[in-house]
């Protein structure tokens, strides 16, 4: 279930956004973060699997019919079950209204969603 982002899952979100290639240095990871808290455009979203957050999803709201995906990363003992796929048709029911785009980070999943990428 994809749920929006609150900042009591400060530390686990930091974890799941380590993953990506991104997101290494400490203090780019917090830039990030902050970036997402502070910045209405930006929207950070967990995947949450019965009681355990397994997932993140960040996007970028862009024009009024646009969303990019900034970022996505599953817990690599996670990884292979569908999750980001899950999160990727969550989003695109949260934002029905909208078209679905990709970064350079995130474009080669994205594909594999068989969603469209800028």
């Amino acid at each position: 279930m994809l749920i929006r982002y609150r900042k009591n899952y400060e530390k686990i979100a930091m974890g799941l956004l380590s993953f990506m290639p991104t997101e290494k240095d400490l203090k780019r990871l917090q830039q990030t973060i902050k970036q997402y808290e502070t910045n209405d455009d930006w929207q950070l979203f967990l995947w949450k699997e019965e009681e355990d957050i397994v997932g993140l999803i960040g996007v970028l709201l862009r024009a009024p019919d646009v969303v990019e995906i900034q970022h996505i990363s599953v817990n690599p003992s996670h990884r292979h079950q569908g999750i980001g796929k899950q999160m990727v048709k969550a989003l695109k029911e949260t934002y029905p209204d909208r078209r679905l785009c990709a970064n350079e980070w995130t474009a080669s999943f994205l594909d594999k969603c068989n969603a469209c990428h800028e």
